[in-house]
């Protein structure tokens, strides 16, 4: 392990740099993309309730790996070219997007009826509605759940190496194919991420704490 610390310090640094800028980038277009196809579930325009339908069985049932290869190599065939870190980022914002979506509308549908009501009366149209009454509680009210959003892409950005991006864990693989640390190289980068996630739940459950909805 000393080793692994004192020659690779540099390679690991960068892959969890890496891995880092990657979960956040794919987390927040997963939040803006989520709370879309949101506001496009509970739209009262049928096809727009259907495109976010779609999405949403399409999405949560690919397989990232499958996803990251469409994206990197199928793409290219239609004239659209990205560089391995955007069609990682891109893979993974349209997994993590179709979560989100569901995590915001379980939010959405523990507002009560009746402040609906109450905003239409005062002549708030849809998007108003949304805005100043559904979307506040809702983000407040699955701070959790987006949390293990975020914790999901944060752990399956280990398979963006697949398409060749250095993250964490590619810089280990190939560290150790270099220097054969075998089990032990491994096992830190199993560590990094389990902080990282503890990390993660612990701001999620001082925000919840902080924000949650009083009924």
């Amino acid at each position: 392990m000393q080793e692994l610390f004192t020659t690779y310090l540099p390679e690991l640094l960068d892959g969890l740099w890496m891995t880092l800028r990657l979960t956040a980038v794919s987390f927040l277009g997963s939040l803006v993309l989520g709370t879309v196809m949101a506001a496009f579930r509970i739209s009262p325009i049928v096809p727009l309730r259907a495109v976010g339908r779609v999405y949403v069985e399409l999405f949560v049932n690919i397989p990232l790996i499958s996803l990251l290869v469409v994206v990197t190599f199928g793409l290219p065939d239609i004239g659209l070219t990205f560089d391995l870190f955007t069609c990682a980022a891109l893979s993974m914002t349209l997994l993590g997007g179709a979560f989100t979506c569901e995590a915001i509308r379980t939010g959405i549908n523990a507002v009560s009826v009746g402040q609906i009501e109450a905003a239409r009366s005062i002549g708030l149209d849809f998007s108003g509605v949304l805005r100043h009454v559904l979307f506040p509680q809702a983000y407040r009210s699955v701070v959790q759940p987006l949390v293990n959003v975020f914790i999901g892409i944060l752990l399956s950005s280990s398979l963006a190496g697949v398409i060749g991006v250095k993250d964490l864990t590619l810089q280990v693989s190939e560290i150790n194919n270099q220097a054969a640390l075998g089990l032990t190289a491994y096992v830190v980068v199993a560590f990094a991420y389990v902080i990282i996630s503890l990390l993660a739940g612990g701001v999620g459950a001082r925000l919840e704490k902080r924000w949650r909805v009083q009924r």
